[in-house]
């Protein structure tokens, strides 16, 4: 996570800009859809959309995060059935 962070700070953002800012990036079939309570973390989320990514820079967040790393289930297998009751 450090080395995300680096890059979010050259990049002058969150890591969270650098993570909505990267999908796009992946194709044009790909769309962020983040959630937020707060209407500041909105703002936050729709400015990164302007953040442009060098092929240096895709290569170096997907040498860091692999294509699938952050696959599976969101909640523990042992708590899925109480998931959305």
């Amino acid at each position: 996570m450090e080395k995300i962070k680096q890059i979010a700070a050259q990049k002058q953002c969150t890591p969270a800009q650098l993570a909505i800012a990267w999908l796009p990036a992946k194709g044009e079939d790909i769309i962020p859809i983040p959630g937020t309570k707060r209407q500041s973390r909105l703002h936050e989320s729709v400015s990164a959309l302007a953040i442009d990514l060098t092929v240096d820079e895709l290569q170096q967040i997907e040498a860091i995060v692999p294509i699938g790393a952050a696959a599976g289930t969101r909640h523990p297998e042992v708590l899925m059935h109480s998931v959305s009751r």
